[in-house]
């Protein structure tokens, strides 16, 4: 064991001795670390922002919309046909689930028609993701309708019966559920809290969202989706259930109301799950010999529309249809800022969830084809994808699964292919739209839950995701029945919470152990995990696998003192009461001690026999820092057993760790020297015998790979 004594160094120097097996050595010393004016940073920094010249404003501009750098770079030979192709199935695609969606958002399907349309322009505008869908988004849709229900019911409505599909002048305002836009355009002051986030580069909040967390509160609101599109599934009319606990409520209503069941509304969704299940299994097995994905619910839409319309379905069955799609654009209008503060509390789930998902998916896309994201645009994209179309009259929107797998599966290159969307469905919403008056709701209903496969499919998973990690899935499944058996915001909220408490037990009771020595080399393992694992004569080696901090340090205490067999603080005690009984024998004359032992007896009483062992190496190397309760808990233990005349040492701290312990006084002002060095138990093969230093009152720091 060397010393290095810092005092009569002209620099303050931290040297690590590292002995291999050959029993060579080296110094590492640490590099002294240059002391950053941080005020000065900061001053510099924003004189930088609010520095104005046309090189920056020209780099603000260039950085606040992306495709004024990639478009001019764009290879129309190499991209224009697959963004072409792609804009198209997509467009294709959108339209029917556009339609249908306004089902769950409780709005008409031209709202949905509006919100496909300015998403897929402003995204292409802001977006750095190349491959991402952007619109309508079945979740979205849920949360968005659960509000414009809550406030038709304050404002009188009754949402019993469905609202008659006549529009005769093809005029949203004689919309039988007045100001039903002016509830989703309410979501434009909380939806501006993602531009904020944006501006103070708050885009790595998306990390605490867990993927299992995110799983699980998808897969709750498919549940209550699909409830909610069982009345149309069968014809019934009951109200939308509003509050916690949606879904139960709602399948006591379908329950009590069957004989109700409209018998033509029961064969066609027959008929169109038929159809659309069978289609989607066929394009997921043979999806590597079509260059494109089968627009099978266009098909179904237009079969079903014409058979609705030719059949006289509403008039003779009294199916409930579409109605009216008003052609054309309304004027923008400004939101209603009165309405804004009644929704605030709902709308801010709605804008994690949207950012969400959305940065989650271009993620994914940036990693699978190897170009780069920004979070914090994604922020400011999402969040005017929002604002902006409030004013004309849309809904919430985010980044869409399905269609964005569609979307790479089609030769998708940029965002170009979000235009030729947007131009499929402004040709719906110009001349198309009223073609739609006699497409039946239920055939709406049969997309929203075919489109629920993936998430639903995610029961099957549960076996799989418990065997890899138990934790997850409990997050999964408390997520998921919060979401679907309370509400989804209230699930939401269960989740986030719940995840980080199991982040938090995680650090307060991690994996403790001893270790033993490999055989022949100077690696240390867990004794109980791992067989023919050498312990180290007089010497026990504690492994601690987490922060040390002011939440864990009593589990760090207990569990040193239960595989170390030993309690300081017992012991002493223990010892003092011996040392008390013997003065008082000695006071009476009584050469015999207390427990009738004679005196140099009750001596070797006084030093327990389980105790052998002189020293304890606390192995750092999973410490990640120290608060000070958790240097004053090394401080403690280095006191307590300094009394047991047993020695603390400590082995691979990171560099973070020793800062810690230096500022916390650990080292004490008494020490002239602090030991760097490795244990280096080299055992002697011939003998048997373990070459050991000796250990003195310092506080000795070991640092190193062979601990």
């Amino acid at each position: 064991m060397h010393e290095v004594n810092t005092g009569t160094m002209e620099r303050q120097l931290e040297a690590t001795r590292l002995e291999s097996s050959t029993s060579s050595c080296f110094f590492m010393e640490r590099k002294t670390q240059v002391k950053i004016n941080r005020k000065k940073i900061m001053l510099a920094k924003l004189r930088k922002s609010c520095s104005c010249t046309p090189r920056k404003m020209k780099n603000i501009i260039m950085d606040f919309f992306p495709v004024l750098r990639w478009l001019p770079k764009y290879r129309c030979k190499e991209y224009i046909w697959g963004d072409i192709m792609s804009g198209l199935v997509i467009g294709i695609i959108l339209v029917p689930q556009a339609i249908a969606y306004s089902l769950l958002a409780g709005l008409k399907p031209i709202y949905s028609l509006y919100t496909s349309f300015f998403a897929n322009i402003i995204y292409f505008l802001m977006g750095t993701s190349r491959h991402v869908s952007v619109g309508i988004f079945s979740l979205i849709s849920l949360m968005v309708g659960q509000v414009v229900d809550r406030e038709l019911l304050l404002a009188g409505f009754d949402l019993n019966d469905d609202a008659p599909p006549g529009l005769g002048d093809g005029s949203l305002w004689n919309n039988s559920k007045p100001n039903t836009t002016n509830k989703s355009k309410a979501f434009f002051f909380p939806f501006s809290s993602q531009v904020l986030m944006g501006i103070f580069h708050l885009g790595f909040v998306s990390m605490y969202l867990s993927e299992s967390m995110l799983d699980g509160f998808a897969t709750g609101a498919s549940l209550t989706i699909l409830t909610a599109q069982v009345k149309y599934l069968i014809g019934i009319k009951i109200p939308r259930s509003q509050g916690h606990g949606m879904l139960i409520i709602t399948w006591i209503n379908i329950f009590q109301n069957i004989t109700q069941a409209n018998l033509c509304d029961v064969i066609t969704s027959a008929i169109c799950i038929v159809v659309l299940v069978t289609a989607k299994e066929l394009g997921d097995r043979y999806k590597h010999k079509l260059k494109f994905p089968l627009p099978t619910e266009l098909v179904v839409i237009v079969v079903a529309t014409l058979v609705s319309h030719y059949g006289n379905l509403n008039e003779l069955y009294a199916s409930s249809v579409s109605g009216a799609i008003p052609t054309g654009f309304i004027p923008p209008k400004v939101p209603c800022f009165d309405l804004m503060l009644r929704v605030a509390v709902d709308a801010l789930p709605l804008a994690i969830i949207s950012f969400a998902f959305t940065v989650s998916l271009s993620e994914m896309c940036a990693k699978k084809y190897a170009y780069t994201i920004r979070a914090n645009q994604e922020m400011f994209a999402v969040g005017f994808c929002n604002i902006i179309p409030s004013f004309f009259h849309s809904f919430a929107t985010s980044a869409a699964l399905a269609k964005t797998l569609v979307k790479t599966s089609t030769g998708c290159q940029t965002q170009v292919s979000g235009v030729i969307s947007a131009m499929v469905v402004l040709m719906v919403l110009l001349f198309l739209a009223p073609l739609f008056y006699s497409l039946q709701k239920c055939v709406l209903a049969c997309i929203i839950i075919v489109s629920l496969r993936g998430a639903l499919r995610k029961f099957r998973d549960v076996p799989a995701r418990y065997h890899v990690n138990k934790v997850d899935t409990l997050v999964w499944i408390i997520t998921m029945s919060a979401s679907a058996l309370i509400s989804t915001e209230i699930g939401l909220l269960v989740g986030i919470i719940f995840s980080m408490l199991c982040i938090i037990v995680r650090t307060q009771q991690p994996r403790t152990a001893l270790l033993g020595q490999i055989q022949n080399t100077n690696f240390y393992e867990d004794d109980l995990e791992y067989k023919n694992l050498s312990s180290v004569p007089k010497v026990k080696i504690f492994r601690f696998e987490a922060p040390l901090y002011y939440a864990n340090r009593n589990y760090f205490l207990k569990s040193l003192y239960r595989l170390t067999d030993l309690d300081p603080n017992l012991e002493a005690a223990r010892r003092k009461k011996y040392e008390k009984k013997e003065q008082q024998q000695l006071k009476k004359g009584d050469q015999t001690s207390a427990n009738g032992l004679g005196m140099e007896e009750t001596i070797v009483q006084l030093v327990p026999k389980q105790i052998d062992f002189q020293a304890i190496i606390v192995d750092c190397s999973s410490i990640s820092f120290l608060d000070t309760t958790g240097v004053n808990t090394l401080k403690e233990i280095l006191k307590d057993y300094k009394e047991l005349n047993i020695s603390v040492l400590l082995a691979c701290c990171n560099p973070s760790v020793i800062d810690s312990l230096k500022r916390g006084g650990y080292f004490g002002k008494d020490f002239g020297n602090i030991y760097f060095s490795a244990v280096c138990f080299e055992l002697n093969k011939r003998h048997h015998e373990t070459s050991y230093f000796n250990f003195s009152d310092h506080t000795q720091l070991l640092h190193g790979d062979g601990k």
